[in-house]
């Protein structure tokens, strides 16, 4: 049994498909188990990257978008660009009501910060969720369902490498807490 209330896949092996998992990751994946299993035995391996995946694609598209948002938000300074503030504002309105608008106004934000902020990777990870992937006028082309996924684990292991360069496993760790917390229902917030 697992408390990971909204992850909706049964195994870990429904989301293996969709990730790439590491050559030192794949010794604590339990395939056949919930994804929590997998989860938890990353973490305890120090495999952060790998178990943050395995969250990012088990939460439903909106709290997946959220958690890179709360990453992303933790690392902000005031000495953050405008751009970067904008994507992350963006992306946190897309998350409270999502939206074609605010999906399009999302992936102009993150191609303006260049995919290399956590905050750029949130905002593109909403654009991934729905509608096209294709530019104004051309035949619209649905993204993989999976591929938002990709973005938010680019959000967060980039946010957790961020906030400590020389030492990230606390903030890998606090940020996987995060998101637990998410799949267990909560806000993101854990106490």
């Amino acid at each position: 049994m697992t408390d990971l209330v909204k992850v909706e896949a049964t195994t870990a092996q429904a989301l293996l498909q969709h990730i790439d998992i590491s050559d030192e990751g794949r010794p604590s994946l339990v395939p056949d188990t919930a994804p929590e299993v997998s989860i938890l035995r990353l973490m305890e391996a120090g495999c952060y990257a790998d178990a943050i995946k395995l969250l990012a694609l088990g939460l439903p598209k909106r709290e997946s978008v959220w958690w890179a948002c709360l990453c992303s938000r933790d690392i902000q300074t005031p000495e953050t660009d405008e751009n970067n503030v904008k994507a992350l504002v963006a992306t946190e309105s897309w998350v409270k009501k999502p939206s074609e608008e605010r999906r399009l106004i999302c992936r102009q934000l993150g191609e303006a910060t260049g995919h290399k902020t956590p905050a750029s990777w949130a905002a593109t990870a909403a654009s991934w969720c729905h509608g096209s992937l294709a530019g104004p006028g051309e035949p619209a082309i649905e993204p993989p369902s999976h591929l938002y996924a990709h973005a938010v684990a680019g959000s967060v292991i980039l946010a957790a490498s961020m906030s400590d360069p020389v030492k990230p496993e606390q903030a890998f760790s606090r940020y996987l807490q995060q998101g637990l917390h998410l799949a267990r229902g909560g806000s993101g917030k854990p106490a």
